[in-house]
């Protein structure tokens, strides 16, 4: 068994995707978000929180009990307590390990520049899921996997993969149009390149964009850094 929560939803067995109903759909990604044993009053009054104790201790059995056979072999059910059953992997974990990796200190490893990689850190938490028990793990991943894709950025162009780094620093970019750091990347990645006049571009689109939603104007940091290396030459 293993549980997808990265781009949607999926539980996979061995023959497959496993067909999974909405609330133990909704049970068994609440689980895959906690490292250890939940207590059923918590988990019952998490996802049935507009519901009264009783009526969402009754919705959690009634869950439990529906859940076909593939559904309960990923669950640990004891009579105090769930949580997901040892051996089971979920996608969030190793995507998580990833961008720990990419932001310590050290050489990166090949694999952890990859395109699947990126593509990895692409990946959202359970879009189109507005559960209030899943907002702060949704913004947690989504500053995390910002984070590692610039260091990502940063690798690429140290390996002069240019066009690779181009990509990696679209997507923080379009995840998040007014973060500077991202902004920054990008810009670095063209005048790493020798492309002076799209990093001119790029901080001027920025530039645009932040006075126009925010009305704020750019870092004198990264203001400096378009200057210093764009300022024609002399002579």
């Amino acid at each position: 068994m293993r549980v997808a929560l990265l781009d949607g939803f999926r539980l996979t067995g061995r023959a497959g995707t496993v067909p999974v109903s909405g609330g133990a759909e909704r049970l068994l990604a609440f689980m895959a978000l906690r490292p250890r044993a939940v207590g059923r009053l918590l988990v019952a009054g998490s996802l049935w929180a507009d519901a009264t104790e009783g009526h969402a201790y009754a919705a959690l059995r009634s869950t439990l009990i529906r859940m076909n056979r593939a559904c309960r072999d990923a669950l640990l059910v004891t009579p105090s307590s769930l949580e997901l059953a040892p051996g089971v992997p979920v996608d969030l974990r190793d995507a998580q390990a990833l961008a720990h990796r990419l932001l310590g200190a050290g050489p990166h490893a090949a694999e952890d520049l990859s395109v699947e990689a990126v593509s990895t850190l692409s990946s959202e938490l359970l879009p189109l899921w507005y559960d209030d028990w899943l907002a702060f793990e949704v913004e947690d991943w989504r500053q995390l996997r910002l984070h590692a894709l610039e260091a990502v950025v940063d690798g690429l162009v140290e390996a002069r993969r240019f066009g690779d780094a181009t990509a990696a620093a679209g997507v923080v970019v379009r995840a998040d149009p007014l973060r500077e750091t991202a902004q920054t990347a990008l810009i670095r990645v063209h005048l790493a390149e020798g492309n002076r006049s799209e990093a001119v571009h790029a901080f001027d689109r920025f530039s645009r964009l932040l006075h126009g939603d925010l009305g704020l104007a750019p870092t004198p940091e990264l203001r400096d850094l378009v200057g210093r290396r764009t300022r024609p030459l002399s002579g």
